[in-house]
Parts: structure tokens; C-alpha cells; sequence
């Protein structure tokens, strides 16, 4: 996701407005599809919400090989494509996961950060923690994006169970 984003953008770009990015077409594939694009934790911070393991990697408190392979330390609160690559590298998204990411863009890519930060302020998932962090419930999403709370939870619940058997199947390879 988020060398696409790179991509698009031809050029560096604000790590903050980046992650907005990213959670946007994640909350996109849950209106769509039912599930968000990443398998990443989403919570409420004070520039608005954000992909939790997405900005531990913007941060450098983690590592991946992969991530670091495309995507630039941050360098005065900016992001960029280390290298030009292929698209055909980003086989991991399907063709509608790359119909969300363009219209994400297309939406969203012109606005600078501090616009998107407002945006997101929006959101009625988005509750201000403050100077702390509040996780985002997938049920609390699933309603803002109009399900009623009992289907919001069904689908809530579908998801960590999704999440629970990939952990599943990853301890066993």
C-alpha cells in the first residue's frame, strides 16, 4: 500500500499523510469487502487515526526487509520510494485492492497533510485520546460506515476470526 502511494505521488511525502492513506483504503476494503486491506491494528491518535504496526515501521521501533526495501527511513517527517520497481512487485494486491488504492488517491492525494488530519478528525470512528492512543474496534467501523450493531459485530467477529487462523497458519510454517 504504501509504495503505492509512493508511487503516485511521484516524489517524498508527508509520513503523516501517508498513513492517512493507508487507513483510508483500509477502511474502504471494509466497507467494500469486509475486511481492510492490512492485517494492521487501527487506532485513534491525536492527528487522527492510524495503522499501528505501519507507524512503528515509519518509526524505525520495528523492522521488515521487505518495507525497507521500498520505503525510505522518514527524513524530516517525509517518506519516499528507496528504488523504482515494477508494479508486477506488488502481486500481493489484488486488482480490487488496487481500485481502492486509486480511488483513495484520487480522493485523498491532493490534499495536504494537515487536510487530511482534519478529514479524518471526521471520522466517527475517531475519538481524540488526548496525548495518549485508543484502539479503533473494527465493530465501531463497520457502524460508522452504516451496519447495524449486531451485523457491525457479526463482522467484527468474522475478522478476528480471520486473523486468529492466519496466526494459526503462520506458527505452523
Amino acid at each position: 500500500m504504501a509504495a503505492f502511494f509512493l508511487a503516485r505521488r511521484e516524489g517524498p511525502m508527508s509520513h503523516l499523510k501517508l498513513i492517512k492513506l493507508m487507513y483510508l483504503a483500509d477502511r474502504l476494503s471494509m466497507e467494500r469487502y469486509d475486511a481492510p486491506m492490512s492485517d494492521d491494528a487501527h487506532y485513534s491518535m491525536k492527528n487522527g487515526p492510524i495503522l499501528s504496526n505501519t507507524l512503528n515501521l515509519l518509526r524505525g521501533v520495528t523492522r521488515d526487509g521487505v518495507w525497507s526495501d521500498f520505503i525510505s527511513p522518514v527524513d524530516d517527517n517525509q517518506v519516499q520510494l528507496n528504488r523504482d520497481f515494477d508494479w508486477e512487485e506488488l502481486d500481493e494486491l489484488s486488482r480490487a485492492d488496487l481500485a481502492i488504492l486509486d480511488e483513495v488517491f484520487a480522493r485523498f492525494g491532493r490534499m495536504k497533510r494537515w487536510e487530511i488530519v482534519n478529514y479524518t478528525h471526521t471520522l466517527p470512528e475517531w475519538v481524540d485520546p488526548g496525548a495518549s492512543c485508543l484502539p479503533i474496534d473494527a465493530a465501531m467501523t463497520f457502524q460508522a460506515l452504516g451496519a447495524s450493531e449486531e451485523l457491525a459485530r457479526g463482522k467484527s467477529a468474522a475478522l478476528d476470526a480471520r486473523r486468529r487462523l492466519g496466526q494459526k497458519l503462520s506458527e505452523m510454517s
